[in-house]
């Protein structure tokens, strides 16, 4: 099965009014948007469907027209009509606004419009170069292009299928081309199709080159790698440089064309090259992507994470390629992906094995590679660990990346193993784990974070202390202060907020106060969760989705006044009868200030009494 993390997705501010972002939220329809794509049917006051966004054959996806949302119970795909545009169709966020806008008549007034026209002269520009490369591959002048792909097994369909074209080896083809279709020279040298003579006027970047367009996630190209034909041609590989449309460490080669074979496969490749890619989709494996000339980054790992939970890194066999694999670990393990090491024979790349070997030996090697952590965790004991040194050395190697892993359980096993293989007392693995965990300083994203804000990463020991009705209870003060943010000033204050377990959904209620009192509410009066999207750690915000698109979680019969103050009453008492019996116990030790000891607790009781509390279970 195939899980996606949502809501990853940030809005580029400065393009299209708040006015009429949230004219566009207010006035469109959830229920018939989502209702285009997912059988809903109605449960009280949510709407149920199979979720589109994973496999199912029980309904746990809902949506709630009263609070514009929709939140999946089992892959936790969550958002409101914009952000389901987004993650379903694949768009940004201003394409989605309006598409959104086109549909409801709303017109755009638009802001910043000389950057945005910028963009789209420069992919006005690539498309006239791309056009211009894929008719050279195909005329007279491109024969010993076409005699070099089909050196390397590369057939007209694939030709077809990932749009390759041919540079001739001529100085002035994409000049002449853009020329003709009235796109200024700034432009081609913006977009890095062209560079400027020091004599004056300008050249061609790509000559002499099979040409691979890159593209975006929507299909456009935004760049070109181009592999020289010349045995002495020097780069061997040459790309168009970064430009306002490209940014290598947001993209991958071959990323419209594998978007729904991820899908289908419910994983996805990543490669290093070009040719690695093609070879793995003429293998049969369309889900193979490849990296543009830079290591993996988290927004690499972000785009993948959104797509499918499941990933097969193939890099070189060597010691390089294990570093690399190593490196790009650590970033894909905090996204929630888990990592398969595809390994080669040594020297050989993926168009090698297959030529060699075939598509069905290609595929086995992929479908039978083994976990990425173990084959790190084998690596860092096979110089061995007969001595406390190694055994430390070994685990220290290992252990960020066992902290990576979000998931607890998984970071347990993972730990449990590492004790193992290391012949190390897995309760001392445990404690390293956990305080690489926590002493692991994780920034802001600049993309969505808030300045001075970056996520915190919460022990997983502290949240598994909370019980189960203590969790009942937390939830149903949540969905209180989402609907009746105005309880919150008096009932939350002093020693109520101390009484609150350390957890997700503790974060989560202030989140809520912190919102109500900023005013960051909808037409009803009620939170809107959309506000903690760039606010709180990604669970805390599925957990607000989850809380709100299910309202009918919890009884309504009784006040909400009444039956917040009922449950905040119990978490006091709880943490009063805690500190009871500490001092309970100071009474009975003759060591303690026992004079000390009955004033504080006269105190503690004094402070109950307050609470009326005197004999009442707290249910907790």
């Amino acid at each position: 099965m195939s899980l996606r993390r949502f809501g990853s997705w940030s809005r580029p501010l400065g393009l299209i009014p708040e006015t009429t972002i949230q004219e566009v939220r207010d006035r469109a329809d959830i229920l018939g948007l989502i209702g285009r794509y997912v059988d809903l049917k109605q449960a009280g006051q949510s709407w149920k469907g199979l979720c589109p966004f994973h496999d199912e054959k029980t309904p746990s996806f809902n949506v709630n027209p009263g609070r514009q949302a929709y939140y999946c119970f089992g892959c936790q795909a969550k958002g409101d009509v914009i952000g389901f545009l987004v993650d379903r169709d694949n768009l940004t966020f201003p394409e989605a606004v309006r598409s959104l806008a086109a549909d409801l008549g709303i017109e755009i007034p638009e802001s910043n419009s000389g950057e945005r026209s910028d963009n789209e002269r420069i992919f006005a520009a690539l498309e006239v170069a791309h056009q211009c490369y894929r008719e050279a591959l195909r005329a007279p002048e491109g024969r010993a292009a076409r005699e070099y792909l089909e050196r390397r097994g590369i057939e007209q369909a694939v030709i077809d299928q990932f749009q390759i074209g041919y540079a001739p080896d001529a100085w002035d083809t994409a000049v002449r081309a853009l020329e003709k279709a009235k796109v200024s020279a700034d432009v081609g040298m913006l977009s890095g199709l062209l560079n400027e003579r020091t004599s004056g006027g300008h050249y061609d970047r790509l000559r002499g080159r099979v040409i691979f367009p890159i593209h975006d996630v929507r299909g456009r190209v935004i760049a070109f790698g181009g592999r020289a034909l010349g045995a002495d041609q020097e780069p061997k590989y040459l790309n168009t440089p970064e430009s306002p449309v490209y940014h290598k460490r947001r993209s991958f080669y071959g990323f419209p064309q594998a978007l729904e074979p991820i899908r289908r496969a419910g994983r996805a490749i990543v490669c290093e090259g070009y040719f690695d890619a093609i070879a793995l989709a003429r293998a049969g494996m369309g889900e193979a992507v490849a990296t543009c000339g830079t290591a993996l980054t988290s927004d690499h790992a972000r785009d993948l994470s959104r797509r499918t939970s499941s990933l097969g890194l193939l890099f070189d066999g060597d010691s390089a390629g294990k570093k690399a694999m190593e490196r790009a670990l650590a970033i894909l393990l905090p996204a929630g992906l888990r990592v398969r090491a595809v390994s080669l024979p040594d020297g050989q790349d993926p168009d090698d094995f297959l030529a060699q070997n075939g598509a069905e030996a290609l595929a086995a090697l992929v479908d039978r590679a083994p976990d990425a952590v173990e084959v790190v965790i084998r690596r860092a004991v096979s110089s061995g660990c007969s001595t406390p040194a190694e055994k430390a050395d070994a685990v220290r190697r290992v252990a960020p990346l066992v902290a990576a892993i979000p998931d607890p359980v998984e970071r347990s096993e993972y730990a449990r193993r590492l004790a193992l293989a290391a012949r190390a007392d897995p309760a001392a693995v445990e404690s390293v784990v956990r305080s690489v965990r926590r002493g692991k300083s994780v920034p802001a994203d600049p993309q969505v974070g808030t300045a001075g804000q970056g996520p915190s990463l919460r022990s997983a020991d502290v949240e598994a202390k909370v019980s189960e009705p203590e969790r009942r209870h937390l939830r149903q003060v949540a969905l209180i202060l989402s609907r009746h943010p105005e309880l919150a000033t008096d009932a939350l204050a002093g020693e109520m907020h101390e009484a609150f377990p350390e957890c997700a959904l503790k974060d989560l209620i202030f989140s809520f106060v912190d919102a109500g009192t900023e005013g960051h509410l909808d037409a009803e009066g009620r939170v809107d969760v959309r506000a903690l999207e760039e606010r709180v750690r990604p669970e805390v915000s599925a957990l607000a989705y989850e809380i709100v698109v299910d309202e009918g979680l919890f009884p309504t019969e009784t006040p909400a006044w009444e039956v917040l103050t009922q449950i905040l009453r119990r978490f006091v008492l709880k943490k009063l009868d805690a500190e009871q019996k500490i001092i309970k116990r100071r009474l009975n030790d003759p060591d303690e200030d026992q004079e000390k000891a009955v004033e504080d607790l006269q105190a503690l009781l004094l402070r109950r009494r307050a609470q009326g509390g005197a004999g009442l279970d707290t249910g907790l």
